[in-house]
């Protein structure tokens, strides 16, 4: 067994153990979590080539997350059904796949739809539009959200302002589906805490809520200034309706160069939430799996831990 292996299998053995004694009711702070695989980890499988050895056809990812990765919980990403918007028989295909292989379909990640927190209101009437489809998706699927981007312009104020208004716009043509509205930290003041609890305070609608994602907390690209992730964390799980375990590079202990799992994973605890943790993988080296099993792995042991 190689060194990488060897953590694997040592961190899945050791998240075995506790969740044994979680599940004999002595550690209640641990319960309730479970792992759920973002469809962005498999990115260049499903970008290869199709007949490609690396090709993964997007129908056959719970397959994949279940039967590779071990993973109950899907969090798709729109971007790779584009074309599909509409087509029910291809979703109704899709869900089918999911309860054969007895995962569940949790959110569809939208990107691309246009600007929620757009200057003018006709564009963000358009957004809302655009979400639609997506939003048909996900109920057909039997997801509970969209998470969706609050790119906006201006002040921190205006901009708080035009991304309530969209926000509220998004979540009145969820309400038929019976969907929540999340949004993720993702660039911008999206990822100043204080900016995107100030707006979900604002729109205060229980189907409008957050996706904390350990890792996006870039809000200049260009100049790489940053937000303090821990506190932007605990500033968003009180709106929390998923958590995203973004993961970019491990160190030889399993652990993520970046962020501090066991200290995040305190936090979400903290705040009272209960529910699936999602994997992320957003880097190169290790391969696809590999990354996917090392974050799967390192929240488990930060699972255990608390």
């Amino acid at each position: 067994m190689n060194r990488k292996s060897f953590i694997i299998a040592s961190a899945a053995a050791a998240a075995g153990s506790a969740l044994s004694t979680q599940a004999a009711g002595r550690t209640p702070k641990k319960s309730g979590f479970k792992i759920s695989l973002a469809q962005w980890s498999i990115r260049a499988f499903h970008r290869a080539k199709p007949g490609a050895d690396n090709y993964l056809d997007p129908l056959d990812f719970a397959k994949y997350a279940k039967n590779i990765c071990g993973i109950g919980g899907l969090e798709y990403v729109n971007s790779f059904y584009f074309g599909k918007e509409g087509d029910d028989a291809y979703f109704a295909e899709l869900k089918k796949r999911a309860d054969g292989e007895g995962v569940k379909s949790l959110l569809i990640m939208c990107d691309r739809c246009g600007q929620v927190g757009a200057s003018q209101e006709e564009v963000r009437i358009e957004t809302v539009e655009k979400h639609k489809p997506w939003l048909a998706a996900a109920a057909q699927l039997g997801c509970h959200s969209i998470r969706v981007n609050a790119q906006s312009a201006g002040s921190f104020e205006e901009q708080q302002k035009l991304a309530v208004d969209g926000l509220t716009k998004l979540a009145e043509a969820a309400k038929p589906y019976g969907l929540n509205v999340i949004v993720e930290n993702h660039g911008g003041l999206s990822s100043n805490g204080e900016w995107l609890s100030g707006v979900m305070k604002m729109v205060d609608l229980p189907t409008v809520g957050t996706l904390p994602d350990f890792g996006n907390f870039t809000l200049n690209r260009k100049t790489g200034e940053q937000y303090d992730r821990y506190k932007g964390i605990q500033e968003l799980m009180p709106f929390a309706k998923g958590v995203s375990a973004k993961s970019h590079a491990f160190d030889a202990e399993g652990n993520e160069t970046k962020s501090d799992y066991f200290r995040i994973m305190k936090i979400v605890a903290d705040s009272g939430y209960r529910g699936y943790v999602g994997v992320e993988w957003e880097g190169g080296k290790p391969g696809t799996t590999e990354g996917i099993m090392l974050t799967k792995a390192l929240i488990e042991r930060a699972i255990a831990a608390l």
